[in-house]
């Protein structure tokens, strides 16, 4: 029997994403209500104003519906064909809508100036259509606070987008507000002033988060301060003797990061992951927003050398013990290996001959003699040789 456990990341992100999908619920029944008694009562009373701000609230059901689509895909959970997750559609989401939010600008302050020069006269609407109007207004606020504050608790900036796509509702709503009270008293133009400065406003919204989700897309790192906090806490670490080439990049309000930790050249390898995996821990600690963290581990600070796996590589075992071998196959420290021991640094290949005691002669003498026989061997770094006793293993250089 198999039973799945969900971790407690898992379930915030669940329930984050319930909380994001409901809040646009709200909103969207709200806009389809806002949008039928603007039009209705626009109609009854002869404002084409209501009329024009209950048909943009009923556009916003589009991208309310956009907005449960990226919010349904963009957070389900990494697949085989999507190894990093799905929070890109959250981002290219938030694109389209902050260009909807730039046309929807332009729109305002194109028709507004349109009306400024036409002189266009605006008949009085009456007091029922400014108290929907005001009704309408504080809907639109509402819904803009309570949409921001679930966008940043879940740490959606597609949400904060439709959070500000709805402000931009409330304030065409405001400007119809004006304009129907100026008509009230004969100062219609108060109307086409007052859209311009809105259409502005709508328009600056727009850009701010085109260039926030573009800057996601192509991988911009995290400030400065940020990655020299994580670069702190990863040195704080017992046995970290210094990190290097930290890297982050976000994603639909995640964050990844990898980086390079240098631990001690000759402990273990289980050692050295625990190591890694602990800076892992500790970085999730102080950062939830972290998602992906991914470390390796050097046993040497080689930072600014570049990626090694793009230079010839120094010869990896059995072409180490082939060579060794035909230069040693005589001395009774090769005959009598226990263990053979490689160390990977400074360019070359040092070794550690792990031997029983039964060679009576002074380790570093043993280790002098390999080293002469292998003296034609270029990648050979330092020789070491180590006796193992009953009682304990001493090693000496």
């Amino acid at each position: 029997m198999t039973q799945t456990i969900e971790t407690p990341v898992v379930q915030d992100h669940k329930q984050q994403s319930q909380e994001a999908k409901r809040v646009t619920y709200i909103g969207a029944w709200l806009d389809a209500l806002l949008s039928i008694v603007k039009v209705t009562v626009g109609f009854t009373v002869g404002s084409a104003a209501l009329i024009a701000d209950g048909i943009h609230s009923l556009s916003d059901l589009v991208t309310d519906g956009f907005v449960l689509a990226a919010i349904h895909y963009g957070r389900q959970e990494p697949d085989k064909d999507h190894h990093y997750g799905h929070g890109r559609i959250e981002t290219l989401t938030t694109l389209l809508l902050g260009s909807v939010l730039i046309f929807v600008a332009g729109g305002i302050a194109w028709s507004s100036l349109a009306r400024l020069f036409s002189g266009a006269e605006v008949n009085a609407p009456g007091l029922l259509a400014i108290v929907i109007t005001v009704i309408a207004l504080f809907s639109k606020e509402w819904i803009f606070r309570y949409t921001m504050r679930v966008a940043k608790r879940v740490k959606s900036r597609l949400l904060e987008a439709n959070a500000w796509h709805s402000r931009s509702d409330a304030l065409s709503t405001a400007v119809v507000l004006v304009a129907l009270v100026g008509a009230q008293f004969g100062l219609g133009w108060l109307d086409a002033v007052a859209a311009i400065i809105v259409g502005l406003l709508v328009g600056k919204v727009g850009l701010d988060l085109l260039w926030e989700s573009a800057r996601e897309l192509v991988d911009t790192a995290l400030p400065l301060d940020v990655q020299n906090q994580m670069h702190d806490v990863a040195c704080s670490i017992p046995g970290v003797d210094s990190v290097h080439d930290l890297r982050t990049r976000q994603s639909a309000g995640w964050v990844m990061v990898d980086l390079h930790v240098v631990v001690g050249p000759k402990i273990t390898v289980s050692e050295a992951h625990e190591i890694g995996n602990e800076v892992s821990r500790r970085l999730r600690h102080e950062f939830p927003a972290l998602t992906d963290v991914i470390f390796h581990v050097d046993p040497e600070d080689d930072a600014g050398a570049g990626d090694p796996s793009r230079l010839p590589g120094l010869p990896l075992r059995p072409e180490v013990e082939d060579a060794l071998n035909k230069r040693w196959y005589k001395h009774p420290v090769w005959r009598t290996l226990n263990e053979l021991q490689l160390h990977y640094l400074d360019d070359k290949v040092s070794v550690s001959l792990i031997i029983d005691d039964a060679v009576h002669q002074p380790p570093q003498c043993l280790a002098s003699q390999l080293k002469s026989l292998a003296s034609d061997i270029e990648w050979l770094g330092h020789v070491e040789v180590m006796f193992i006793t009953r009682a304990a293993s001493s090693s000496m250089r």
